[in-house]
Order: C-alpha cells, then structure tokens, then sequence
C-alpha cells in the first residue's frame, strides 16, 4: 500500500501541474478564434485577430513587453553572474546571502510599491537632496510610469536579482569550485574569468529553466507594470486585463485573441534569449582560444557588490518608506519625516481588509499545505525507485512558471464561467496549487535528496515499517526544510494577482489585489497599510519556518537538518 500511494501521487501531481495549463490554453484559444457559445460565438473566425491588430497602441505594447522581458533578464542574469563569479567562496557572499535571501518573501507588488515610494518626484530619494540643491516642490519628471519602461525593469531587476542568486548558489555545490579557482590562477586569470571560463557553463545548465521563467514572468507580468509601468500605452499583459475586465463581454473574444499573441510574445522574447545563449556561447569559447585572462578584474568585481548592496537597500529602504506612510499625519514636500505619526490609516483600514485577509490565508494554507503533501509523495516515490525524472520532470515542474500566467489562466476562467460552478474559493486554491507546488519541490528537494539514508536502513534493519520511518525518522529531521519550503510557497501565495483576479472574478479578493487596484489611486497611506500586510504575511511564515524547528528541537542539536 505505501509503494501504491506515492504512485498515486506523482500522477496526481504530473495531472494538476499539465492540466490546467492544457485546458487553460484551450479555453482561451477557442475564443481567439470566434468560437464561445455563451457569448455568441457559434462558428471559428478569424475577427478575434483582425480586430486586435486594428487596435491602436498594439505595436508599442508589444515591443514594451520583448523590452521589458530581455532587459530585466540580461541586467538580472549578468550581475547574479559577475557577483557570484567575484566572491563565492569568500566571507562576502555568504554575508550578503543572509542580506538577499529575505528578499524572496518580498511579494513583486510589495516591492514594487516601496521602490515607486522611494524614486517618485515627490519620493523619499528626492526629499533627501532637496535641501541641499533648493528644491520646494517635487519636479515635474515621469519616473514611474515612464514611457520607456525603465522603471519597470528596474523594479524586476530588484526582485529577480535575488531570486537568480539564491538559484545559482543552490547549483553551486554541483561544481567543484575550490579546485577550479587554483587551476585558474594558476595559469594567470582573473577571478571572473576563471569562473566564467570554467565554471559558468555546467551552472547554467542547472539553472536555466529558472532563467526561463524570469523571461516569461517578465515579459507578462501584470502587478509590477500596472504599478511601475508605462500607462499610455501600457505592456500587452496589462491591455489585456483591461479587456478581461471589459463590461462589453464582447471585448472576451479580443482579450482572448491577445492572451495568444501574449504567448507568441514570450515564445519570441525565450527564443531571441536562446539565440542570446549561443551568441555568449561562441563569445566565451572564443575569448578563451585566444587566451584573453582579464586579470584586471577589480572595476567589475567592486561594481558587483555595489549594485547587490544597493538591490538590498532598495527593497528594505521601500519597506521602510511604506511602513512610514502607514502611519503618517501631514506629510508636506520637502519634509523628510512626517510632521506626526498616527494609527488611523490601519484603523480605516483594518474592518476593509478582514475578508481580503481570510481569503489570502485560506488560499495560502490550503495550497501551500496540498503542494506539501504532494511534493512529500513525490520524494517518498523517488526514494523507492531511485530515479529523479531528469530534466523531463524538471521541466513539468518549471512549465507553469514558464508559460505566461494570462494565456492559461484567462482560458480556465472562461471554463470556469461556462461550467457555471460556484466553487470559487475551491477553484482559486487549486489555480495557486498550480503555481505554489513547483516552488515548494523544489526548496524541499535538495534536503529530502542530502539527507543520510543511513538512518532509515538502520531503522529498517530493526523491523520499522517505510511509513513509520518516514513518519519518525525522515519527517522530524526535515521539519525546517519543510516548513521552509512551505513559506517559500504561502509567500508564493499571497503574491498571486493574476489568478486571483481572473478567477476570483471580483468576488474574492486578497490582500494583494486589494493593493494592486490602490495603484490607480493616491493615498499612500492605504497602499502602505496594504503593502505592508501583504509582506508581514509571509514574513511571518518564514519567521515560523526557523523558530519551529528551534523550539521543538532545542535539546536534540543533531536533528537540525
């Protein structure tokens, strides 16, 4: 029976992760060509199409998502790249990987909120020098919402930055770095070099998929560019919530005829990306056949650290700048500080937020717990039959990541509304299921996979059944990796928009949809209440994650995994 149940599981798993993406693709590729019988829509056309490109401002939208995608994964990539190629193996990464690994439970709009806080015209950054250079009033300068998308990539190189580093220090131990730092001085080469020599081919290879899903979640995100973006017109990604969200239901049939030209945009910008990996390919080989050792490295390797630092410092400075307008008074330009503090933002605010806040947790705890159980099922079925899946079931995993959120979840909400259930809440937790389980495998992964198999055989060897030494052996020894991976997937969670925007249809709303709409607005006292709550969410469940395990294993030092 318990080599039975974890079958059972990985085909569970393989179902929910493929399925909906599959249905979600073909609930929206229906309409994109005309054909939606509830709305109309009788026999297959091709208006769908010719009315999207008679719509004005298209182009512009989709070069400004190709740019925003490209720019925020070479910027992000390249300085993960120099940075890790600079220090790992020093004092200095793993200090600052203390400093950027809070940064994941950062929700984008969060952050992008705190980083709009800091860069606007009337923004804490200008408020600092505006004593000093006689400025009485904010300048009349468009930083976010620029046209160009600068703040938008910006703001995406804040949050994705951390994400590649965490990724590439997971693939780090992979490689043996120690003696390929020696073989390269040795023979006269800059550290970044020898790195990138030696190195950065083998730790690409097993991060790529997460460079993909940068790509994809770039050139389509909705949150960060309604908050950051450009407005007239904005990215294709947010056009096409606004065409969802049309009181014309008609507008359905263009917001599906968009949604797959949303994926033909990021099928191109990974495309142009892969491109870009055989362009650096021949770069690198070539640079080495000539013998180019670039010992002269300190300019790149100080410029790193600078732009991590300040990466760090942008993102909790904003959370700073947020938690300060939360409780603001009379907060006139040029002041630096409020003139007084007071609580009545959050006590407006509070009876507003208490259904947004149950919505969030229950979603939350609901999918984070079901990614839990499946990804434990997975690796208990690994262990039995010694096989990982490969990059195949890598791949499954990144899949959901990969493709663009709008062009599947747009389709199962037209399913959704044709099958006429009214099981939302249900339908919402398993659209985040979709999303939380690939985080949540992979955060548990590598410990389930390090952990000594010597204490099961022996546990065994003394007639214990497989589910009671995964129950009393395997489990309580990896109870911070889980719970560790299980805040990886409630912040995961709570940082939904898109999903719960579509399928919620306005009927269920969390904390961060909430936010997202206050982006139109301009109380940033409510958005800072807003923000805020949504990141105290999943700090919490990572604060959780680390005391747990401490108290309940304070006198067993040696089950601290």
């Amino acid at each position: 029976m318990t080599a039975l149940l974890p079958r059972s599981v990985v085909v569970l798993t393989l179902g929910l992760l493929l399925l909906p993406i599959t249905f979600g693709l073909f609930g929206t590729l229906l309409p994109a060509f005309g054909f939606f019988p509830a709305l109309g829509g009788h026999a297959l056309s091709l208006d769908p199409f010719r009315n999207l490109l008679a719509t004005p401002g298209l182009p512009t939208a989709v070069v400004l998502s190709v740019a925003t995608g490209l720019g925020a994964t070479v910027i992000s990539l390249g300085v993960t790249l120099i940075f890790v190629a600079s220090y790992a193996g020093t004092p200095t990464l793993s200090r600052l990987q203390h400093l950027l690994s809070p940064l994941l439970a950062v929700p984008h709009a969060a952050a992008a909120f705190g980083f709009a806080f800091l860069i606007a015209p009337s923004g804490f950054l200008i408020r600092l020098v505006a004593p000093l250079v006689g400025i009485d009033r904010p300048p009349d300068v468009l930083i976010p919402h620029d046209p160009m998308g600068l703040t938008m990539i910006a703001g995406l190189v804040i949050k994705e930055t951390p994400f590649l580093f965490l990724v590439t220090l997971a693939a780090l131990p992979q490689v043996d770095l120690p003696a390929a730092r020696r073989l390269a001085a040795s023979f006269g080469y800059g550290r970044i070099a020898g790195f990138v020599y030696l190195l950065w081919p083998a730790l690409y290879r097993q991060m790529r998929f997460a460079v993909y899903a940068v790509i994809a979640y770039s050139s389509s995100v909705v949150d960060v560019a309604l908050i950051l973006g450009p407005n007239l017109p904005g990215t294709l990604a947010t056009r096409l919530v606004q065409w969802m969200n049309d009181a014309d239901l008609s507008a359905r049939f263009l917001a599906s005829a968009g949604a797959v030209l949303q994926l033909a945009v990021t099928l191109g910008v990974l495309l142009a990306w892969f491109g870009l990996e055989r362009l650096f390919a021949i770069l690198l080989r070539v640079s080495r056949e000539t013998g180019r050792r670039f010992v002269r490295d300190r300019f790149p390797r100080l410029a790193s650290i600078l732009v991590v630092g300040l990466i760090g410092a942008a993102v909790f400075a904003g959370l700073a700048v947020l938690a300060m307008w939360s409780l603001a008074g009379l907060w006139q330009f040029p002041d630096l500080l409020p003139q007084s503090f007071t609580l009545r933002s959050w006590m407006n605010a509070l009876p507003r937020v208490a259904d947004p806040l149950v919505t969030t947790l229950v979603t939350g705890f609901a999918s984070t717990l079901l990614a839990v159980l499946l990804a434990v099922g997975c690796l208990v079925r690994e262990n039995q039959t010694g096989r990982t899946g490969g990059e195949k079931a890598l791949l499954m995993l990144y899949l959901p990541l990969i493709v663009p959120q709008v062009t599947f979840v747009f389709g199962l909400q037209l399913l959704f509304i044709g099958s006429g259930s009214e099981q939302r809440l249900a339908a919402l937790v398993l659209v985040h299921l979709v999303f939380v389980l690939p985080y949540v495998f992979l955060s548990l992964a590598d410990p389930w996979r390090a952990l000594d198999r010597r204490y099961e055989i022996i546990a065994t060897g003394l007639g214990r059944s497989r589910f009671a030494v995964l129950v009393s052996i395997r489990l309580p020894m990896l109870l911070r990796p889980i719970l560790t991976a299980a805040a990886v997937g409630f912040a995961v969670s709570v940082g939904q928009y898109l999903p719960t925007l579509l399928i919620g249809e306005g009927r269920l709303s969390t904390i961060t949809t909430e936010a997202v709409a206050l982006a139109s607005g301009n109380n940033r006292r409510v958005i800072g209440v807003y923000a805020l709550l949504q990141t105290i969410l999943p700090f919490l469940a990572f604060a959780l994650a680390i005391l747990l395990p401490a108290a309940l294993h304070r006198n067993r030092r040696d089950m601290r995994v």
